[in-house]
């Protein structure tokens, strides 16, 4: 019931916030996002490129923990996943506000499961991201994306979504650490309080899963006797 509050009402201020309290609407704004969708982005700033690339990069970081969550609950975590490709954080928080504590992985990893636990994943997302924070960074013109996230809806959400995908993921790092047998608090707040490149971190360097077979009826009797 505390997570269902707390992640509801987050999901409930974040809508209220980006359709009431945000910039207005640009009236170039779709056409924005149809060049930066098809990399047509002549005479856009590369800090709005690496931003807008790096929010396709932030579905597939949560897309390696929230595949295999989803295994141990009763809802699943695909529709949340693939909708957070469009939308961000507005898919992920009704996950996170319905799903129960989830320290175990049990059955077999299935084939997505198995790309996804991969450090191999782990190492492309990284080098793709850091290629578009390096981009953006040493190209971009901070100036101009102050005054953009000052009267722009789109570029001021976008941003706000990737602070908030980076404060989220710590509500689901702790089980998949569990899962993993990884009991290092250094690495749950190393992770957590590095943005980005502390999940990305993460995903190289964890543990990968044990496949574990659901125990039958006579031994979950016989451990409970």
């Amino acid at each position: 019931m505390k997570n269902k509050i707390i992640f509801g009402s987050i999901w409930l201020g974040f809508i209220l916030y980006a359709f009431i309290f945000a910039p207005p609407d640009q009236p170039d704004t779709f056409t924005l996002i149809q060049n930066l969708s098809t990399g047509n982005w002549t005479g856009i700033n590369p800090l709005i490129i690496a931003l807008f690339n790096i929010m396709g990069i932030w579905p597939l970081i949560y897309s390696c923990v929230l595949f295999i969550d989803g295994r141990g609950q009763k809802l699943p975590a695909w529709p949340f996943a693939t909708l957070s490709f469009g939308v961000g954080a507005f898919a992920i928080l009704p996950y996170l506000a319905f799903r129960q504590p989830n320290s175990q992985f049990v059955g077999k990893k299935s084939g997505l499961i198995k790309v996804l636990d991969s450090r191999i994943t782990g190492v492309l997302l990284t080098l793709g991201a850091s290629i578009l924070v390096g981009y953006g960074l040493t190209q971009g013109n901070w100036g101009d994306f102050i005054q953009q996230w000052q009267t722009s809806r789109f570029i001021h959400v976008m941003s706000l979504d990737f602070c908030l995908l980076s404060f989220l993921f710590p509500a689901l790092l702790g089980d998949d650490m569990a899962r993993r047998g990884m009991k290092n608090p250094a690495i749950f707040w190393g992770v957590s309080l590095v943005p980005l490149l502390g999940p990305l971190w993460y995903l190289i360097t964890r543990i990968p899963l044990n496949e574990m077979q659901p125990l039958t009826t006579s031994e979950s009797t016989s451990i409970s006797v």
